[in-house]
């Protein structure tokens, strides 16, 4: 069976610059946001942003909420403002057609029935190594000292071209706002957490940054995996 005509439609849809731009800006913000907002940080103007941004609603890449901005309720508080988000329904789209999920899902299940006598340490361990090996190609583009800002952008970089959309906060802790297997999530929770754990603690590894690490913290609509400095008392590279 070939690729939903549905989801080439809406794909097609992001081939317009303007479009796209806002689509990826929604994204990357990880919270619902006005039009304003996303008109202001695209550079168009706010009719623009809105009729792209319906758009998108429309064939459902996009999900519309509304909000009062403000916090208040009753008279005078205002209308409440459209907003925008991510839509959860995933689309894909393959020629010829592929079915990866398939198999993925029959390897993920029989790894936890071999669990239940042998825990499932290659796949971590193996996981690591795919980590550590793109972490250290990483840390030799950065050049042959990289300072902790270099580290942290090419931590950044490897962490995206994966497809974990990291988000950095002001206290400087990685969030992914994604994570790439979510088809697995709902029935192998475990098995995929800990390989997207033991990837990140393979790429800090190979990036060769002692003074970050990942650990396991799972949150609505994030992947499980959060990336903060060590405490100065555990710094690891001390």
């Amino acid at each position: 069976m070939p690729s939903d005509p549905t989801d080439i439609e809406a794909i097609a849809l992001l081939d317009e610059p303007v479009r796209r731009a806002l689509y990826r800006w929604v994204v990357g913000a990880g919270r619902a946001v006005s039009r304003d907002e996303a008109a202001a940080a695209t550079d168009v103007s706010r009719a623009l942003a809105a009729f792209h941004l319906d758009r998108l609603v429309r064939e459902g890449l996009l999900v519309a909420e509304y909000r009062r901005l403000s916090g208040r309720t009753g008279p005078g508080a205002g209308r409440p403002a459209k907003l925008y988000r991510r839509a959860p329904r995933e689309f894909a789209v393959s020629l010829p057609d592929r079915r990866y999920q398939i198999p993925a899902q029959v390897f993920a299940s029989a790894l936890e029935q071999m669990a239940e006598s042998v825990p499932p340490d290659p796949v971590r361990a193996e996981a690591r190594a795919v980590g550590e090996a793109a972490g250290l190609a990483a840390r030799r583009r950065a050049g042959a000292r990289p300072g902790r800002r270099r580290l942290r952008q090419a931590l950044l970089e490897e962490l995206d071209e994966r497809g974990y959309e990291p988000r950095e906060d002001a206290a400087g802790e990685i969030r992914l706002g994604n994570c790439p297997f979510h088809a697995l999530v709902e029935d192998h929770r475990d098995l995929v957490c800990g390989m997207n754990l033991a990837l990140a603690d393979g790429l800090l590894a190979g990036l060769g940054d002692a003074r970050v690490e990942a650990r396991l913290d799972p949150q609505p609509g994030q992947c499980c995996v959060a990336i903060a400095s060590v405490p100065a008392t555990e710094d690891r590279s001390v």
